[in-house]
């Protein structure tokens, strides 16, 4: 069993490290990434570069913050790179849901982006203020939410191809529906797992209770 939970973490730090390496090639080598993203990064760059590039960093720290094992041994490097991971959130954030407002797909895709994007800047803000009240559960709670969209960076490429092959769908269709299957699961496993091991405990529902009635 530890063998198959060993695999299943490199598999899934490489295709972190994988998809960060891609947004970082994008903003920096001409041929890499399609036509229609390389249009769109010439209309909006400041936007996209934000974006991709804080997305990468968001993605690839975050694998590491949430390995337990990584921040018993030195929780003053874990703070240093949360700090730079809700930096780096926020930027890509905020630069999403402006890029969101003009993506492909029309209003459901804008939509679709946009409540992601907000979604993203919301949890991640709510991590850092329960973090700053010392509140270990509640802020590990939202982490753990705010990075199962964060990895949506993952399941969009990952959907992006396949997609159009398995539903015989055109690539528009596909991204419409992507613009929404691409992290609305993740966030529901994310909320599975927290259920299973049962970290959603009292103290981490009263937070959410009093944020949502806020």
């Amino acid at each position: 069993m530890e063998v198959f939970k060993k695999c299943g973490y490199g598999i899934f730090y490489a295709l972190a490290l994988g998809v960060s390496i891609y947004a970082i090639l994008f903003v920096t080598v001409d041929w890499v990434g399609s036509e229609y993203l390389k249009e769109k990064f010439s209309l909006t760059p400041l936007a996209m570069y934000l974006h991709m590039v804080g997305g990468s960093i968001a993605l690839t720290i975050g694998a590491f913050q949430l390995n337990s094992r990584m921040r018993a041994k030195s929780i003053k490097l874990h703070r240093t790179l949360g700090k730079v991971y809700v930096t780096a959130v926020l930027l890509s954030g905020s630069a999403g849901l402006y890029l969101a407002t003009n993506s492909m797909g029309g209003i459901v895709a804008h939509f679709g982006f946009g409540t992601m994007a907000f979604l993203w800047l919301f949890t991640v803000s709510i991590a850092f203020v329960q973090i700053k009240k010392g509140n270990v559960n509640a802020h590990r709670y939202w982490m753990i939410i705010n990075y199962s969209l964060t990895c949506s960076a993952i399941t969009l490429r990952l959907y992006l191809p396949s997609f159009p092959w398995l539903f015989n769908v055109d690539f528009i269709t596909s991204y419409i529906a992507i613009s929404w299957v691409a992290w609305v699961p993740n966030v529901l496993v994310a909320q599975l797992y927290l259920l299973k091991t049962k970290r959603v405990s009292y103290s981490v529902q009263r937070t959410i209770d009093n944020t949502l009635s806020t």
